[in-house]
């Protein structure tokens, strides 16, 4: 036998229910809200300056990518038009040129440049050229790029003319 009963309001049981629900649920108190809103506060605070070393770093990387592609392009430039090119570089300037090009590349003040090339390579005190030849290959040298963080080295294979990057 089934037997229900009838209660004369009949949401009076889930109304008790609730209100009993409205008081145990779960909240931030003043005191938690300020502590996560320090904690954020000292998180923005310090991780800026760890990004300042990366920076200066990708910096230097992007450098050193760039002057390596050119100097593929002045080794790919020789080589289609059966004609000597050269990478000149100027260390005191910070700047680069490609002989057949009007156009110059300044590099950043703060990267400190090497070179390392063959005696008749070298124009000036600090200044040197890198040459490619129409068959491929090339004078040969070493550019050095360094930051405060990372230094790159740029080798150019005098006999293959082969451009290799390196940390």
């Amino acid at each position: 036998m089934n037997v229900r009963r009838m209660c004369k309001h009949p949401g009076a049981g889930r109304q008790a229910t609730r209100g009993a629900a409205r008081q145990l649920q779960p909240g931030f108190t003043l005191i938690e809200l300020l502590v996560v809103i320090l904690i954020a506060t000292l998180l923005i605070a310090t991780v800026p300056p760890l990004f300042t070393g990366s920076i200066s770093g990708a910096g230097s990387r992007a450098a050193a990518r760039q002057l390596a592609t050119a100097l593929r392009a002045i080794r790919s430039q020789a080589i289609a038009q059966h004609q000597e090119t050269a990478l000149l570089l100027d260390l005191d300037q910070r700047r680069y040129r490609i002989s057949a090009a009007e156009r110059e590349f300044q590099l950043d003040k703060d990267l400190a440049l090497s070179l390392t090339i063959a005696r008749g390579q070298v124009l000036e005190q600090n200044q040197g050229t890198i040459r490619f030849f129409p068959d491929g290959s090339s004078s040969g040298g070493r550019i050095k790029l360094a930051s405060d963080r990372r230094a790159y080295v740029i080798d150019v294979d005098w006999l293959t003319g082969k451009i290799e990057l390196h940390d």
